[in-house]
């Protein structure tokens, strides 16, 4: 199949992939998780919901009449009404099931008092972020984990060199300071991050604080690679892996030992070894683990041949 963008993302392709979130106070959360666990099932849409009592996130794939439908009966929850929506598509459906969850937060800081509805950066919209980040007072800090920045960022943008979100405010500690660093910029795959980080950033004292309005996604989706301040591709939560620029999808497979991402160059590794361990992982695992791993890599692969007919 071609790489090329508008072959891969274009109408023609049956799965539409929408990554939704909204920070919005909702105390009686539990009570929608039913209706909307049913709406999922009823359009045969699959994917993952979080709702917790500062908003709802996530990202949920189906047919273009299966997401419409999804999305109207969320946005028919007052709360919801401007729910904040990204799509791209893709030719198979990258979720294995449907799920509502119910969490503590929509997306995990673990600090308390972080409340994106009462302040919050300045938003950028993608066809300025580059003026902002050609700025030479600006500071840019990607957001995301370490797994997610090792196949893209953006030019010379910091990375916190985290595991998990819970240790960005600890990295915020360390390396930044509002005495030195007077304008600092933020950006995170579709925008939710940069929604707590930004608000952790101004009750720290910060007082330019900017973020890129919809994230990576909509600024791979919206500036031509021409423009383009990005390198490589960006990391998305569903089996698609990875998306270029035009949000094509990229070439990269997960690891399903340590969760990494691996580039086609590293799929010719010989460390890499489909669903047993990749470059990244390869000295850390057992040899238990690489047997049991290899055995459901087995399994998987017979069943794959008995669907295809083969």
């Amino acid at each position: 199949m071609s790489n090329e963008p508008h072959e891969r993302t274009g109408d023609d392709l049956p799965i539409v992939v929408a990554a939704l979130y909204r920070f919005v106070a909702l105390p009686h959360f539990q009570d929608l998780r039913p209706s909307i666990e049913a709406v999922l099932v009823e359009n045969n849409v699959k994917g993952s919901l979080l709702l917790a009592t500062e908003g709802i996130n996530g990202t949920i794939a189906g047919s273009r009449a299966g997401i419409d439908a999804v999305l109207d009966h969320l946005r028919s929850i007052p709360e919801f009404a401007d729910l904040d929506v990204k799509e791209s598509r893709c030719a198979e459906q990258p979720f294995r099931r449907s799920r509502v969850r119910l969490k503590r937060e929509i997306v995990t800081m673990g600090v308390e008092g972080i409340d994106p509805q009462e302040s919050v950066g300045t938003y950028v919209d993608p066809r300025d972020w580059n003026d902002l980040i050609s700025d030479p007072e600006v500071v840019l800090v990607d957001t995301r984990n370490e797994y997610e920045i090792s196949i893209g960022s953006f030019e010379g943008a910091q990375n916190p060199h985290t595991e998990s979100f819970r240790e960005f405010p600890e990295f915020v500690d360390q390396q930044l300071d509002p005495s030195k660093q007077k304008k600092v910029a933020m950006y995170c795959t579709g925008g939710i991050r940069c929604e707590k980080s930004t608000a952790l950033l101004k009750q720290k004292g910060f007082q330019e604080v900017y973020h890129l309005r919809g994230g990576i996604l909509k600024y791979l989706e919206t500036v031509p690679p021409e423009e383009s301040k990005w390198n490589g591709d960006c990391f998305v939560f569903d089996q698609r892996v990875s998306v270029g620029h035009g949000l094509a999808e990229g070439e990269h497979v997960m690891c399903f030992a340590c969760g990494w991402p691996v580039s086609k160059e590293d799929q010719q590794h010989p460390d890499f070894k489909a669903g047993v361990h990749c470059p990244n992982c390869v000295n850390e695992i057992s040899e238990e683990r690489k047997r049991r791993f290899a055995e459901r890599q087995a399994m998987w692969e017979k069943q794959g041949r008995l669907k295809s007919g083969e």
